[in-house]
């Protein structure tokens, strides 16, 4: 009598076994819905190839288990889950019909059973079970319990179906275990099953014990990676490691590099070849190759460079600054005669604000090449200028490495910001570090310790910024050309204001000439009153504040264009902010006019001394550094020195008591250039004779009077020149410096040049001292 007939997809029932399967084609479940409807048996066949959706007869194996439905309960998304026993082997005769479900003829085949088990038999039975054991030895997925409950089953094929069914054979394996009616055949055929089984689960502890050598517990991820790789090592699967180090090998033959460059990178390519790329050693190597073939290797900058062009180019950007142009334009002259010159290594000194950075970035414009910076401020690591050295996780190339990668030429403008302020601690001295880098002699063979080989920066252009040089190191200062970038003079910034700031700003506020006008006035205003600096970055911030107020006014439609002069800048900016003092034209007893250089610029320098009834001490104030305070006493020592010619008492030192102040005590001072000042301030007072307040003067001097040269002169000149000082007296050793002030200040003022501190004395005070009589002296 035919029954209904389900195909089964990646398993195989047995006899005599209670099992569960999950059905859902429509067919199978017809075919289900018949056998309930009848006696509950049903032939169930494996399915040969699973993934088939609706199999044809011959694609279904012949041979199945006839099977009676215990239990079968509906899931979510129309699938059914049936609970059946295997009852009996069957074969299918024939097959009757194919729709609405399978149905067949079906032979059941007999179980073979034995009164009395034969040697044969009995000798299998044991082999089987021994090879079971040791398979459940291995194998911790089944419970160890099962031993037990299948070595009490006295039916040898029985035994041997149950088996089966608990050992994870493929489905085919299974198959041909179902189609052994014979015993005897059934158990060899287990127990070979059984040896290969066991063969395989073995080989896969041994991977299991390689890959837990290299890893700990808790590595769950790295430990699946491992097993991987240990799985890619047996099958011979390398991921194509040899084809990418074969791949870089033509690349760097390419290259054209240097013998030991080459065979540094040789030597790592070739070590990778031999690696498992998944390994984190092999990312490591990977990584340093990488970053060698992106390094610029023989990549140059156009050659061509029109000298009259670049200086057009670096006028259009900066106002002033000749020395710098100068410079550069004299480099790109050479260069276009003698190419295989080294690049110079330029470090522009200036206050804040001047435009050191930003020169640097239009000299790479106008040479036509690429433009790195690189901020020392602050770097305390030499591993930052050097690189790391490859024997940790995490190394990288220095950052000059990283520059060039970023360059993508060997021939760059590199600029060094604020190589005054590197740090140094125990991770090294960065400064040190640079002497190579920016030595001509050296830095052709810069080594990386990353890299581990030479490359060469000679042709790179290197320029540093500064605002002093009195923290760098000396021998770092030694090798690089300096190129003093002064203040600006108030002429000068009104320029650069009209120029490039004012325009640069209407732009950035959206603004433009019909909305907009800052009168000249208005600028020297901002210069003056709202920005004291040797640059013109708060000039700037002005200019941009001033935009942002006029912006709103437009908007608010209080006003279709605003024009900011002298006399409305206040309700722009709000109350003046400093004030530069004006020269008093008169005179005073005890004060004189010197000249000072800060950071943003020159100032004028008021000092004042007073004698008054005392034991002879000298009291210094006004917040003066030790150089000050020793100019001081210097002062009062040459003083004692000349007293009785310029009619001041010898003991004068035994009977008062001498102040010396600098006022505005709030702000700390130092330098070595208010000699001469303190003791002219001093010769007044002691004299009593009024020393002039429209004349300036800076200078140190010696306990001789000799009066030495000291720095800062532009600016000093330029500030005594805004206070209305027409006059200065400087160190004769000075002179070459009246070359650097501007035409307008050199010819408003009058310069006296002195070679000692008397030569001071007609131009400070208003009438010559009396020499002291000897009868005065021994009366005192």
């Amino acid at each position: 009598m035919p029954m209904p007939v389900i195909p089964l997809r990646g398993m195989a029932a047995f006899p005599n076994m209670v099992f569960h399967f999950d059905i859902g084609r429509e067919k199978s479940v017809n075919a289900l819905e018949k056998a309930m409807m009848s006696n509950q048996i049903i032939f169930l066949v494996a399915q040969k190839n699973p993934e088939t959706e609706l199999p044809t007869a011959e694609e279904y194996y012949m041979v199945g288990t006839v099977a009676k439905i215990k239990q079968m309960l509906r899931l979510p998304g129309d699938s059914i889950r049936v609970l059946a026993e295997g009852t009996a082997r069957g074969r299918i005769e024939e097959i009757t019909a194919e729709a609405p479900f399978v149905e067949a003829v079906v032979t059941e085949i007999p179980h073979e059973s034995f009164s009395e088990i034969p040697p044969r038999i009995e000798a299998l039975t044991r082999l089987v079970l021994e090879s079971f054991d040791e398979y459940l030895s291995l194998n911790e997925r089944l419970p160890s319990e099962a031993f037990a409950s299948i070595e009490s089953i006295d039916d040898p094929g029985t035994m041997a179906d149950t088996i089966a069914s608990h050992v994870d054979f493929k489905t085919e394996l299974k198959q041909q275990i179902l189609e052994a009616f014979d015993i005897g055949q059934r158990l060899e055929m287990l127990e070979g099953m059984l040896k290969k089984e066991i063969e395989i689960v073995r080989i896969e502890q041994d991977l299991t014990k390689k890959v837990r050598v290299n890893i700990g517990k808790n590595q769950k991820e790295y430990y699946l990676r491992e097993q991987l790789k240990t799985i890619r090592e047996e099958l011979g699967d390398d991921e194509n490691a040899e084809e990418e180090a074969a791949d870089w090998l033509k690349k760097l033959k390419k290259l054209k590099l240097g013998k030991k460059v080459f065979e540094r990178v040789e030597k790592e390519i070739k070590r990778y070849s031999r690696m498992q790329p998944g390994s984190a050693e092999a990312t490591v190597v990977r990584t340093y190759i990488d970053g060698v073939f992106d390094l610029p290797w023989n990549a140059y900058s156009a050659k061509d460079i029109d000298t009259r062009a670049a200086s057009k180019k670096l006028d259009e950007d900066h106002y002033g600054l000749e020395k710098v142009k100068e410079r550069i334009l004299e480099y790109l002259a050479v260069m276009q005669l003698s190419p295989s010159l080294k690049a110079p290594i330029i470090c522009l000194v200036g206050p804040p604000g001047v435009g050191k950075t930003s020169i640097a970035r239009s000299v790479a414009d106008a040479m036509g090449r690429s433009f790195v910076r690189m901020s020392l401020g602050g770097v305390r690591d030499e591993a930052e200028i050097r690189g790391h050295r490859r024997t940790y996780i995490g190394s990288i190339p220095g950052r000059i490495i990283n520059g060039m990668k970023e360059a993508k030429t060997m021939d760059p403008v590199f600029l060094f910001d604020e190589v005054d302020k590197i740090g140094t601690d125990f991770r090294g001295d960065p400064a040190s570090a640079l002497l190579e880098v920016l030595d001509p002699e050296q830095n052709k063979e810069f080594t990386d310790h990353y890299l581990e080989f030479a490359f060469d920066l000679s042709k790179v252009f290197f320029i540093t910024t500064a605002n002093t040089t009195d923290t760098i190191p000396k021998p770092l200062l030694d090798r690089m050309e300096l190129i003093e970038v002064p203040g600006y003079t108030e002429h000068e910034k009104v320029k650069i204001a009209e120029q490039y700031l004012i325009p640069k700003q209407l732009k950035e506020h959206g603004l433009d000439a019909t909305m907009l006008a800052i009168q000249g006035s208005a600028l020297h205003g901002i210069i003056n009153h709202y920005t004291r600096e040797s640059g013109v970055r708060n000039l700037e911030r002005n200019i941009a504040g001033i935009c942002r107020k006029a912006a709103r006014r437009i908007v608010e439609n209080k006003t279709k264009k605003a024009v900011i002069s002298s006399r409305n800048l206040e309700k722009y900016l709000g109350k003046h902010m400093f004030r530069y003092d004006t020269a008093f034209q008169g005179t005073l007893v005890g004060v004189t006019a010197g000249l000072a250089w800060t950071a943003v610029g020159g100032t004028t320098l008021s000092v004042e001394t007073s004698a008054v009834l005392g034991k002879g001490s000298v009291v210094l104030t006004g917040q003066l550094g030790d150089v000050m305070k020793e100019s001081g006493s210097a002062a009062i020592s040459y003083i004692r020195s000349i007293a009785a010619s310029v009619g001041v008492r010898e003991n004068f030192y035994d009977k008062y008591d001498i102040h010396i102040h600098v006022p505005e005590g709030a702000t700390p001072k130092d330098g070595p250039s208010a000699g001469v000042t303190m003791c002219m301030a001093i010769l007044s007072t002691l004299t009593k004779i009024p020393a002039r307040q429209d004349v300036a003067m800076t200078g140190e001097i010696t306990l001789q009077g000799k009066v030495l040269p000291v720095g800062g002169i532009r600016e000093k000149v330029l500030a005594a020149h805004r206070a209305g000082i027409r006059k200065v007296l400087l160190p004769r050793d000075n002179a070459v410096d009246l070359e650097e002030i501007p035409n307008e200040v050199r010819k408003a003022t009058e310069f006296v040049l002195l070679d000692h501190a008397n030569d001071a004395i007609p131009h400070i005070l208003t009438k010559a001292p009396k020499p002291s009589k000897k009868n005065d002296n021994k009366k005192s």
